[in-house]
């Protein structure tokens, strides 16, 4: 009876607890050229604008809250004042972003795409969304819900808790 437990264990993917280091270091390979592939499109996309990734995450994380302060997003992106401030001056003067005063608190500087940063944003998303849904329509569901357990596990604990605490948008 003890050895059917273990076989279900193995074919249940208990058994991916005790990886190689050779399977972790394909594993971390594999991470490094999905992540070359996740950003292709949109950087040829940024190219054209002249822009970085940085200038992407700063568009997209604006667009899933209009209204985010330059403090949280400084948070969220882990990134310097100076570099975030470099970005943001980039994208207002380009016309893709506007900062308001904060109503309560006029040192606060909150943030919205304009039109042309949305039509920006939607470009970009759109080509990450379609190689996502591709993979994940390949891979089937038990595979997207396990990838994402393995991606929740390797973020931080802090950064684990604003992933999960942000909703899920529905186009």
């Amino acid at each position: 009876m003890a050895d059917r437990g273990a076989a279900d264990a193995m074919a249940s993917g208990e058994s991916l607890l005790f990886l190689t280091d050779e399977q972790l270091r394909r594993g971390i390979e594999a991470m490094f050229f999905a992540c070359r592939g996740f950003t292709a499109d949109p950087d040829r996309i940024l190219r054209n604008h002249a822009y970085g990734r940085a200038h992407h995450r700063a568009v997209h994380f604006i667009n899933r809250a209009p209204g985010t302060t330059v403090n949280n997003l400084l948070d969220i992106l882990g990134v310097t004042k100076q570099s975030l401030n470099r970005v943001l001056r980039t994208l207002v003067d380009d016309g893709l972003v506007e900062s308001h005063v904060g109503t309560r608190d006029r040192r606060e500087r909150h943030l919205f795409l304009t039109g042309a940063g949305m039509a920006l944003e939607r470009e970009l998303s759109d080509a990450q969304r379609n190689r996502m849904r591709a993979a994940y329509r390949n891979a089937g569901p038990e595979a997207v819900a396990g990838f994402r357990t393995v991606l929740e596990q390797m973020m931080d604990l802090d950064l684990r808790r604003h992933y999960q605490a942000a909703p899920e948008q529905t186009p």
